[in-house]
């Protein structure tokens, strides 16, 4: 595999060409997030460190089951971390600004203290906070169209997004909580925030990256399919924060609202996920005639656990290397078949599309070598467990 670089290849860059522009991102959201802290550190009052903390940490198991979605072709790390900087540095510290001015100089001139403050929560900050947090994935759309290749994408990148903005908002609630109630209040809070519905920023941004995905894999509604879904993000945002005037029943029936989007979502990334499989089943057979594409494979590559059983078999025939090849034919497979997804829908450029097929067929035929020459500590007559017929499946016995 030294002749390529997998990961180059996957996300259709230049292999070797260092990521000068996302670098310059994440060093601009890393510095927005430090000086956000700093805001909460100089005016948020005591409890920063114990807020911190807490914020923090149910974000690890956050991040893990928004990423479990999307286990057939997983998104570049590189950009999922800057759609998680983004919305913790620069929608958070943008929304501060522009929030605090927008309640300082419209709504509390307009509507007085109380009811000002009231309209700033319920409509000013929803137009403003998911306006910044899908800055990010309209930039995507612009820039890295081809990296979305579905629902599933737009919604886990906003998700990305949401859990950055969430675990810095969630700092501020929680320094407010301690500061008002202590302990108690602030265990109170992070019950509701961090546990009950850890995923409400998510889920609102979500809407928005239905929107993108739509416009990125369809020729028409490129503007409309985009606005909708950040239209649909703020009436959501809004509707949860207005809920709080109408007390304990207001907040019960946004909780199932959300939670029936929620569901919905679920569907939806079931249904796509079927499709990529009915792609896959459809697309890859005729390649058959390159060697590197057998009726075996597409049965292993069809479903979640037939592909962890080929990384499992690999780890035994040729170790970490192996495995690291399989994934890396897994990947480049389906990437095969959601490219032919675009050009059903006319969404890919000739020339493109026929570079980018050379450059995912060519990844692998490499990841099928790599199995090749590795030394087989496979117990004779032991094949793969996805081919019915034992050694004669995925690939032929390792040359000697």
């Amino acid at each position: 595999m030294a002749r390529v670089d997998p990961q180059a290849v996957l996300d259709g860059r230049r292999p070797g060409r260092p990521p000068v522009l996302l670098i310059v991102g994440l060093v601009i959201t890393s510095a927005c997030a430090l000086a956000a802290l700093g805001v909460d550190i100089v005016y948020g009052g005591g409890g920063f460190w114990a807020s911190l903390l807490l914020a923090l940490l149910p974000i690890p198991l956050l991040i893990a089951l928004v990423l479990a979605l999307d286990r057939m072709e997983p998104e570049p790390p590189r950009i999922l971390l800057f759609a998680f900087a983004w919305g913790a540095g620069v929608a958070v510290l943008g929304a501060l600004v522009l929030n605090t001015l927008g309640l300082l100089y419209i709504t509390e001139p307009l509507f007085g203290q109380e009811r000002g403050r009231y309209v700033s929560a319920a409509v000013g900050a929803p137009i403003v906070e998911e306006t910044l947090k899908g800055a990010v994935l309209f930039g995507m759309l612009w820039w890295r169209r081809t990296e979305i290749d579905g629902y599933v994408d737009g919604v886990i990148y906003a998700s990305m997004v949401g859990l950055g903005f969430a675990m810095m908002e969630n700092i501020t609630y929680y320094m407010r909580a301690y500061e008002e109630g202590g302990a108690a209040a602030l265990q109170g809070v992070f019950v509701l925030r961090g546990l009950i519905l850890p995923f409400s920023h998510p889920l609102f941004t979500a809407m928005t990256g239905l929107g993108v995905a739509y416009a990125a894999t369809h020729r028409r509604g490129q503007i409309l399919a985009p606005l909708a879904g950040l239209l649909a993000a703020m009436v959501l945002h809004g509707l949860w924060n207005g809920s709080t005037i109408f007390g304990a029943a207001g907040l019960a029936l946004v909780y199932a609202l959300l939670f029936v989007v929620l569901i919905g979502l679920v569907v939806i990334i079931s249904v796509e996920r079927r499709a990529t499989i009915r792609r896959i089943e459809t697309y890859l057979p005729a390649y058959a005639s390159t060697g590197l594409v057998t009726a075996e494979d597409v049965r292993m590559l069809r479903s979640v656990p037939g592909r962890r059983g080929a990384r499992r078999w690999a780890r035994v025939v040729g170790g970490p290397p192996a495995v690291r090849a399989m994934a890396d034919y897994q990947h480049a497979a389906t990437e095969l078949s959601l490219l032919h997804k675009r050009a059903e829908r006319g969404v890919a450029d000739p020339r493109w599309f026929a570079a980018r097929r050379d450059a995912l067929l060519h990844l692998m035929r490499l990841a099928r070598e790599a199995f090749l020459v590795t030394p087989s500590r496979r117990p004779p007559g032991d094949g793969p467990p996805w081919a019915p017929g034992g050694p004669s499946g995925f690939l032929p016995p390792p040359r000697r």
